[in-house]
């Protein structure tokens, strides 16, 4: 969500809370962007066209278990559907079964001293690391919560989780499918109307962001009132109409282009479908579900306590803010969730696994489509990265990874309290990536830096998808 604007069509998922960059502008606007994948992993940048390489699913060593990579494709008793490691549109790799490796004291030093590195080289005020398996787990706070009052940040703590939002709103749109009241290959003209090329738009393809719809947090209108007034309530007609007025990128499934408009889409036909508000529909078949108790959909600025603050530098003239109140309603569906480590370590079992879900439907949702970051595939709501399965956000203020290794039977959640980029990179990304080089050395979480222009409201964008509410597929709100 920076606040530089670009007038090109963006081509990368942006972080979550990172904005398109306006001509002459030498800052991110606030929070655009970063809804978009906030979705995918926080940094890396997704084009339209395919990928010439396919995610790998090879082992992953985790605290306190280790996968030994295979070169053989992926098991059928996993998650993942298996595809043969030649079929270019599909992930490859084999999913290994987990060789028991003691949590001794070296690996743990060995994650403290990685994850103290990219604190200090990316100055981020604090981050909550937890890495699960069935053997053990790693559960540390560092920096933190507060830099005025200097409180340590803890475990425990309210987060904002940006495009993280983006699983949970097509796991609603998943159940309603499932209940028989909405087909994947319905068009969103049936339950929306003037959307652009609504009558061919696939409820499937505003799922995976290859929709060709362009992302309101790209407009230049939308971003100077967010700028102007961070504490403002969007509606989510207001959001799409700022999305309308422009021309589509693409026909309907001709190529992937993160859009936090395919996700506010998708939560008006839950609220057209679900017969309630989205937050109320999510409570009752998705959060109570999963036994998500710190989990919410918030409709205003309100923030549950204990919270930590968030630092952005996605304001007007670039300097550091504080955004922890700023009115998350612009992300609405796409990346206005607020939860915690806890419920994020079981969600991320949840949408790997299926459990809210019937096996047919997990599976299409686990139909990944390649995007033109290496080794990254975006299914429905959910993105593929070496092997891990989930999502990425980013807010003003706040980045998130949430991601399941189905072979080590592993969960990663990453969240901390700012959203500036270091060296182009979403910090987000940069604590994954060091955590999964100690435990998981055949499954490394890596999402590329975004090029400049596109969609992201800066290179730095997450290319997540938005890559936080933007991923790679995704990455930005």
């Amino acid at each position: 969500m920076p606040n530089r604007v670009t007038t090109a069509r963006a081509t990368t998922p942006h972080r979550p809370g990172a904005a398109p960059r306006r001509p002459g502008a030498a800052r991110p606007a606030p929070a655009a962007v970063a809804l978009a994948l906030a979705g995918l992993l926080a940094s890396a940048g997704c084009s339209g066209g395919s990928s010439t390489g396919s995610p790998a699913a090879g082992a992953v060593t985790a605290v306190p278990a280790a996968l030994s990579p295979s070169a053989s494709g992926p098991s059928a008793s996993a998650t993942l559907l298996s595809p043969s490691p030649t079929t270019p549109s599909s992930p490859s790799g084999t999913l290994a079964g987990p060789t028991a490796l003691p949590l001794t004291p070296d690996v743990t030093a060995r994650l403290d001293t990685a994850v103290q590195r990219v604190l200090t080289e990316a100055s981020v005020p604090g981050v909550i690391v937890n890495l699960s398996t069935p053997q053990g787990e790693y559960l540390k706070a560092f920096g933190v919560s507060d830099k005025v009052a200097g409180t340590a940040m803890v475990t425990g703590l309210n987060m904002r989780i940006g495009s993280e939002t983006k699983t949970f709103t097509v796991t609603g749109l998943l159940r309603l499918v499932d209940q028989g009241k909405a087909g994947l290959d319905d068009p969103i003209g049936k339950y929306v109307s003037g959307v652009p090329n609504g009558d061919t738009i696939t409820l499937r393809q505003l799922s995976d962001m290859r929709s060709g719809l362009f992302s309101y947090t790209q407009d230049e209108d939308f971003v100077t009132a967010l700028q102007a007034d961070p504490q403002r309530s969007f509606t989510p007609d207001q959001l799409l109409a700022y999305a309308f007025k422009h021309p589509v990128n693409f026909a309907p499934g001709a190529e992937f282009d993160y859009s936090n408009t395919n996700t506010v889409l998708i939560g008006k036909v839950i609220e057209k479908l679900g017969g309630r508000p989205l937050g109320e529909f999510l409570k009752k078949e998705v959060f109570d579900p999963a036994d998500l108790g710190r989990t919410v959909f918030p409709t205003t600025n309100a923030f549950p306590q204990p919270h930590s603050q968030g630092y952005t530098n996605q304001t007007a003239d670039g300097t550091i803010a504080d955004a922890t109140d700023w009115n998350p309603s612009w992300g609405w569906a796409a990346g206005a969730m607020i939860s915690d480590q806890a419920d994020m370590k079981k969600w991320a079992k949840v949408l790997a696994t299926g459990t809210l879900l019937t096996p047919q439907t997990q599976a299409q949702r686990l139909q990944p489509q390649p995007s033109a970051v290496p080794d990254t595939w975006y299914g429905l709501g959910v993105f593929y990265n070496h092997g891990w399965i989930g999502h990425n956000g980013s807010l003003p203020g706040y980045q998130t990874v949430v991601v399941y290794l189905p072979s080590a039977q592993a969960s990663l959640v990453v969240l901390l309290n700012t959203d500036i980029p270091y060296k182009g990179s979403a910090p987000s990304t940069l604590f994954a990536k060091a955590i999964t080089e100690v435990v998981s050395p055949g499954n490394v979480y890596d999402l590329p830096a975004a090029p400049a222009g596109g969609d992201e409201p800066s290179a730095t964008a997450d290319a997540s998808v938005s890559t936080s509410v933007t991923p790679p597929v995704p990455s930005t709100a």
